[in-house]
């Protein structure tokens, strides 16, 4: 039995229909899946939680960085905002322009020319390098000593280890300023007056006044001298490198000292002779009630000088001994059997090997002098706390520009120092291959 045409495309039409209802319910159903995935990643994003993000470690970082810089802030345009308002009320103005007023006051020292007529600025300079000067002669006597006793401390010999030990125990342990008012009320002002000075020749003459040397006087073609003294002082470094280099290269070592003392020696005194004589010496001499001439060194710059070498030289002592102590005993054993003598031993194994531990220390120590030489106000040697800080402060009443200053002087100087120990702390330092 056979379909007719009719019925044929009713059947088709039928099934057209169904399909089309089949497709129309599965794009509503991928519809509302995917509607319902999108509800259900909706309500998976994570809501705001203020909770969290206070205990977020990178928010709470910065919230209290901020804190602290806004309350750093505030405490200082609050000390600042008062200062300023206490010194318009008692009439005292700000600036720095008290430095080109006339001081009319003397200073006993000065390395530069000064008198009563300069400006507080020349004072400024006077009291600084008045400040430098205590600072480098005391690093410079403090090293030489101290390295001295350091080394002494551990000698064979009995009494010279126990006489450095008793010097370390006795100098440390009491405080600098009595050591410097020691040595300027005790020693020093017990010294003779003028006319019973203690003399060495007709030259140097040592009193209650102070200690008074030959001063050099330059004239017409000295500089051609200077010159002389610099080539030679190039030619003896440049041995010293030449006999490093050779010594690195073939292991034997090459003594220097008697060319390079020849060379020191003669070129300079050869062109002295040929300039004729461009460069003399003026010695002091006792006119009235002082010596006059030459150079003198008040006693005040005697004693804080003593004060601060012993002082300080007692605490690099004990650097210097536990630096040589670091050393394996190996080393010294090793060149023991080599057949170096003690010294050399010393001078060319263990210390330069023990520097790698002194030097961090002493850069403390050297930073201690430096502050430590503020105490010269208490027997009156016109650094710069007692020049600057002292008269020109109770003169111009400019506390804080004066006081601020010195601060920072003392700050470049303390800078300077560790910059210079560091640099040498790394030239020396071990470095791996």
């Amino acid at each position: 039995m056979t379909l007719s045409e009719a019925e044929f495309y009713t059947v088709s039409n039928k099934d057209k229909a169904q399909n089309e209802l089949l497709k129309i319910n599965d794009q509503a159903s991928v519809k509302n899946k995917t509607q319902e995935c999108g509800i259900h990643a909706e309500n998976s994003k994570p809501s705001f939680n203020l909770r969290s993000l206070i205990y977020h470690p990178g928010v709470r970082s910065i919230f209290f960085q901020a804190l602290l810089i806004l309350s750093v802030g505030l405490f200082l345009y609050t000390v600042v905002n008062n200062a300023l308002d206490n010194l318009e009320q008692r009439g005292i103005a700000t600036g720095f322009e008290f430095l080109n007023q006339t001081a009319g006051f003397g200073i006993g020292m000065s390395l530069i020319e000064y008198n009563e007529s300069y400006t507080y600025g020349r004072t400024f300079l006077v009291g600084l390098l008045n400040t430098v000067l205590v600072a480098v002669l005391g690093i410079t006597f403090a090293t030489i000593l101290g390295f001295a006793v350091g080394i002494a401390r551990l000698s064979k010999n009995w009494l010279l280890s126990r006489l450095a030990n008793v010097y370390i125990e006795i100098f440390r342990n009491i405080p600098l300023l009595l050591q410097i008012l020691f040595w300027y009320f005790v020693v020093l002002q017990a010294l003779p007056s003028p006319r019973q000075s203690l003399a060495l020749g007709d030259m140097i003459f040592l009193n209650v006044r102070g200690l008074f040397l030959p001063a050099p006087v330059f004239e017409t073609g000295y500089q051609v001298v200077i010159a002389a003294l610099v080539m030679s002082l190039s030619i003896v470094v440049a041995i010293q490198l030449w006999a490093r280099r050779k010594q690195q290269q073939s292991g034997v070592q090459i003594h220097t000292w008697r060319y390079s003392l020849g060379v020191l020696v003669a070129i300079p005194s050869i062109t002295y002779l040929l300039a004729g004589h461009p460069i003399s010496l003026e010695f002091p001499e006792l006119k009235g009630f002082n010596f006059r001439g030459g150079i003198g060194v008040m006693p005040e710059l005697f004693a804080l000088l003593i004060a601060l070498c012993i002082y300080t030289a007692s605490f690099i002592a004990e650097i210097v001994r536990s630096g040589i102590r670091s050393v394996n005993h190996g080393q010294t054993e090793a060149a023991g059997s080599l057949g170096l003598k003690t010294s050399h031993t010393l001078r060319l194994i263990v210390i330069p090997q023990a520097m790698r531990v002194i030097v961090p220390p002493l850069t403390s120590q050297y930073l201690n002098l430096v502050k430590n030489s503020s105490l010269a106000m208490a027997i009156g040697y016109p650094d710069l706390v007692s020049v600057f800080a002292g008269t020109t402060l109770n003169q111009t009443g400019q506390a804080i520009e004066i006081i601020a200053m010195t601060m920072a002087v003392y700050l470049t100087i303390s800078l300077l120092t560790s910059l210079l120990m560091n640099i040498y702390n790394r030239k020396i330092a071990l470095v791996e291959r």
